[in-house]
């Protein structure tokens, strides 16, 4: 395991769980990006400003990393665009069926101890681990 960083894998956890703690007590919202996005494609009056503030957040936060600390983010992905399509499309997909991502329930949910957000998370990551198998054993790809 050459990647194994339990420092800063410390600081992130408490960094996001800080923010997402700090948008649920102060502003009593979820931090789940489907949501958040989701209130773009069906806007409410009134309600969409703090929604753009805090998507140009995340790629604004996510630029100043690349920049400043480019070995981060690892090697270009060296996969073809259609194939990136379709899983973008599929994520989506089980976003909507689930109600929900991983940050909105795995984060959010599963903190407030919910029974859907602990189920959902459970779901993912078999999901996850089942996909991760079929590409590098069934299919042989280098997932």
């Amino acid at each position: 395991m050459d990647n194994f960083t339990p420092l800063p894998a410390l600081l992130g956890g408490l960094l996001i769980g800080l923010a997402t703690s700090a948008f649920l007590v102060l502003e009593g919202r979820i931090a789940g990006i489907t949501g958040i996005v989701g209130g773009l494609l069906k806007p409410i009056p009134g309600d969409r400003a703090w929604r753009y503030v805090f998507l140009l957040g995340l790629l604004v936060g996510g630029a100043i990393l690349r920049l400043s600390v480019p070995d981060l983010f690892g090697e270009a992905v060296d996969t073809p665009g259609a194939i990136l399509v379709a899983a973008g499309l599929l994520v989506g997909f089980g976003t909507r069926l689930g109600s929900g991502c991983t940050s909105g329930h795995g984060i959010c949910g599963n903190s407030r101890l919910s029974v859907r957000s602990v189920v959902a998370t459970a779901t993912f990551i078999v999901a996850g681990a089942v996909t991760v198998f079929v590409a590098r054993h069934l299919v042989g790809g280098a997932a």
